[in-house]
């Protein structure tokens, strides 16, 4: 595996890695380009796995060996100090090991709702930490897919997949092109639209009728507004995680995984 020296953090070479934290400049940079950043030996190892393309890798020279054993194909691996590597990226690159992919194309709702038993709808949830532990929720707790409202974050920005560990790659997702018009298709396809909110006339998750958990789609709103009155609308049962303590709500992605595991409760145990 040969490996490429960078000493100077505004080499041409590494300019898929530069400025990283802003997350508006790579909102604009990493899609058009067809591209996403995996940050860790882990998370990595786990796009490769997946079937992603390596564009290049950029690591911490002292970590170089960590790679030793990746068929890393026709995709550069740069090496650089941890100083040129923080000057490139705009952080301290902790982990020592980023890698650059090439994007899929995305399959289409019809798709992804004609292989699924149950899946989960987000609307405008453009919170990167929320949207990665939501996609780690999913695939640990027996959600087959995720569909995105057109206003959803990029599940492949590097934070999201950071904080998934690498499972946004594990769970099949689409974006709606019209909202909350997309819902009237999942409908079709034969799931009932289940919306969750803190309502106190909704119904409790655990009370849900046989028919109503066969097919489930829970739809989740963003951190803070929650949905909005028309997805609740276009829903067919409004359902509530009860709490107690006069809490009123939970973090999105904390409330998703409860009612995750509420819907596959009586699922088969987990294979791995």
């Amino acid at each position: 595996m040969p490996v490429h020296q960078i000493t100077d953090p505004d080499d041409d070479r590494i300019a898929d890695y530069r400025a990283l934290t802003d997350v508006e400049l790579r909102t604009r940079w990493e899609p058009p380009h067809g591209l996403f950043i995996a940050e860790g030996e882990l998370v990595l190892r786990r796009a490769l796995r997946a079937g992603y393309p390596a564009r290049s890798f950029l690591v911490d020279a002292k970590r170089v060996d960590q790679l030793a054993d990746l068929d890393t194909g026709d995709a550069p691996v740069y090496a650089a100090t941890p100083d040129v590597l923080e000057k490139a990226t705009g952080f301290h690159v902790h982990r020592g090991v980023l890698a650059s992919f090439r994007r899929r194309p995305l399959p289409d709702a019809a798709g992804v709702l004609a292989a699924a038993r149950r899946v989960a709808i987000l609307e405008d949830v453009n919170n990167h930490t929320n949207l990665g532990a939501i996609f780690r929720g999913a695939a640990a707790l027996g959600i087959d897919a995720v569909l995105l409202s057109p206003t959803c974050a990029d599940p492949l920005y590097r934070r999201s997949v950071r904080v998934s560990m690498g499972e946004v790659f594990a769970v099949p997702y689409a974006k709606f092109a019209r909202w909350p018009d997309g819902l009237d298709q999942v409908r079709q396809a034969g799931f009932t639209v289940l919306a969750l909110t803190p309502a106190v006339d909704a119904v409790p998750i655990q009370r849900l009728t046989p028919a109503q958990r066969a097919r489930a789609a829970l739809l989740l709103g963003a951190e803070g507004p929650g949905l909005t009155a028309a997805a609740q609308a276009a829903s067919d049962v409004r359902v509530v995680v009860p709490m107690r303590r006069g809490v009123d709500s939970l973090n999105v992605a904390a409330a998703a995984a409860v009612a995750f595991w509420e819907l596959g409760r009586d699922d088969p145990p987990f294979g791995g």
